[in-house]
């Protein structure tokens, strides 16, 4: 009798798995002692969010290689508002929910695509909560059609407060303040 070798796609998971699991261990035991002593959360890959304004709940990658956090918007527009210059885009969530956001203009960013090629976004600032955490944090808007997930979360988000599972995704609810989606 022949037994079916394990199939290359389940050894690739269990390997990530356990790599993913070592590579928690040595960060979380890395010169400042254990993850619970740091604080840290421990969050997925991809994880589930609420951005505010406008409390809309969409999956978002969390990448470690990206700077900042960068977000799909569409109709995005620069305009004058009290003698400022703010942004005004449109967002979907995950359930459908359409919504129009005006924002004041942080500034505009040079972002490296990775491709090589840089783009200029603009950028504002929005809360996003992701597990626990609630923060406000600069936000590039760029259309994100061609990827599966609208949010990207960056560096500028994690700080020293995230610890990044790869082998794990949803592993957290978003809770702002007590609200969850």
């Amino acid at each position: 009798m022949q037994r079916n070798a394990p199939s290359r796609s389940s050894r690739t998971v269990s390997i990530s798995r356990i790599f993913g699991g070592l590579l928690l261990a040595v960060l979380c035991s890395y010169s400042t002692g254990s993850c619970e002593s740091r604080n840290a959360v421990v969050v997925g890959w991809v994880e589930r969010v609420i951005i505010q304004p406008g409390d809309m709940v969409m999956s978002a990658k969390v990448d470690t290689g990206a700077v900042s956090c960068s977000l799909h918007s569409v109709d995005v527009q620069e305009f004058v508002k009290d003698g400022a210059q703010w942004v005004r885009f449109r967002l979907k969530d995950e359930s459908g929910r359409e919504v129009v956001m005006e924002r004041p203009l942080v500034g505009m960013r040079k972002i490296k695509r990775h491709f090589g090629k840089f783009q200029l976004r603009p950028v504002v600032h929005l809360t996003i909560c992701l597990g626990p955490l609630k923060k406000e944090v600069d936000v590039n808007l760029v259309d994100r059609t061609g990827f599966e997930y609208p949010l990207l979360i960056g560096r500028n988000f994690m700080d020293s407060d995230i610890l990044v599972d790869p082998s794990a995704k949803y592993t957290v609810e978003p809770s702002c303040g007590g609200q969850k989606p």
